[in-house]
């Protein structure tokens, strides 16, 4: 199978690696040069624990994407995700099956300007991933990977994709209600990411506060109330013990809103985050107070700071200069 990873961060690459590992035909397109020339020069290598490997691997500018392939897995970030599709059109013909794997929320009504809804598979992954330096990404822990075909007539294709998936060793399985598991995830998101950027704080020193537990009850409240309107339930006393769950297996970690915006001066995702639901909020006639002024504040902040847009050429600057390396992790935006 033609396989081409839109987006070859951290998880690009896991995801590039463990298929063509598998025999996979993949390529990774990407924007930025360090990382590109890295991997056209030296390949991809991988530290994963105590081993190490390197795999050849084509990668390209989005702008050198012209042939046709079977299916695109998108990887970019929020924001650049119609900036891509746009980009790579060329390979994109009329049976080409796109997976989005980002995080946060609305992704599919951007796809769908770009891709019949019947191509369309939405997925949701908790696999992690770091980028050492340009070409070099650290794998490490397990995950898994739940998609589900946007219209019907796509389901047995996206169950074939599974299959190609779980052989990569990827844990895949089809899911009867992905958007379940994204809008938990976005709502964990939801939780830690803006706050912990906000406060300039790692999530154990948030969740630490005496005011967390009535903050994260409202963001809760407010995502449980617009995803119901959006037709996803979630419970929110089971979506508080999740949150709870989740930030305490990550304590001493800065989510990527904080790398993003505090760490690297960039733009963050949280129009995707606590925007989407303050935004749907106000089409539903829902109170969302707290998201609402998160999102502003956050946008505040990336004026104040005079912060870039998204571009990845600055990341070896000011990632590797503060020893630190971009993660996509299950509880957060990257």
């Amino acid at each position: 199978m033609k396989i081409a990873i839109a987006g070859a961060g951290a998880m690009g690459c896991r995801f590039g690696y463990m298929l063509t590992k598998t025999g996979q035909e993949v390529t990774l397109i990407d924007e930025w040069p360090a990382h590109i020339e890295a991997i056209q020069k030296n390949g991809l290598k991988v530290v994963d624990g105590d081993n190490t490997d390197t795999i050849d691997i084509k990668i390209i500018r989005p702008e050198e994407a012209t042939e046709e392939v079977d299916l695109v897995i998108a990887f970019t970030k929020s924001m650049k995700l119609g900036e891509m599709l746009e980009k790579i059109k060329a390979i994109i013909h009329e049976d080409t099956k796109v997976l989005c794997l980002l995080n946060g929320l609305g992704h599919e009504d951007t796809m769908a300007k770009y891709v019949p809804r019947k191509n369309i598979i939405m997925g949701v992954t908790i696999w992690t991933a770091g980028l050492i330096e340009p070409g070099v990404a650290r794998l490490g822990g397990t995950g898994t990977v739940e998609m589900q075909a946007a219209d019907p007539s796509g389901v047995a294709i996206a169950k074939e994709l599974v299959e190609v998936m779980d052989k990569a060793g990827l844990n895949a399985s089809y899911s009867e209600d992905v958007h379940f598991s994204t809008w938990r995830k976005a709502c964990v998101n939801g939780t830690m990411n803006a706050t912990c950027a906000i406060l300039d704080a790692n999530i154990g020193e948030v969740f630490d506060t005496s005011t967390a537990e009535a903050i994260v009850t409202q963001i809760i409240s407010e995502f449980v109330a617009v995803a119901e309107k959006e037709g996803v339930h979630l419970d929110p006393a089971a979506m508080k013990d999740y949150v709870y769950t989740a930030s305490n297996k990550v304590r001493g970690h800065y989510p990527s809103m904080h790398q993003d915006l505090i760490q690297n001066h960039r733009f963050t995702e949280v129009d995707f985050l606590n925007g989407f639901v303050a935004r749907k909020g106000k089409e539903y006639g829902i109170p969302t107070p707290y998201c609402q002024l998160i999102t502003e504040l956050i946008h505040a902040k990336e004026d104040i700071l005079k912060v870039k847009s998204y571009d990845l050429s600055s990341l070896e600057t000011h990632t590797l200069q503060k020893g630190k390396f971009t993660i996509h992790n299950a509880h957060e935006i990257i």
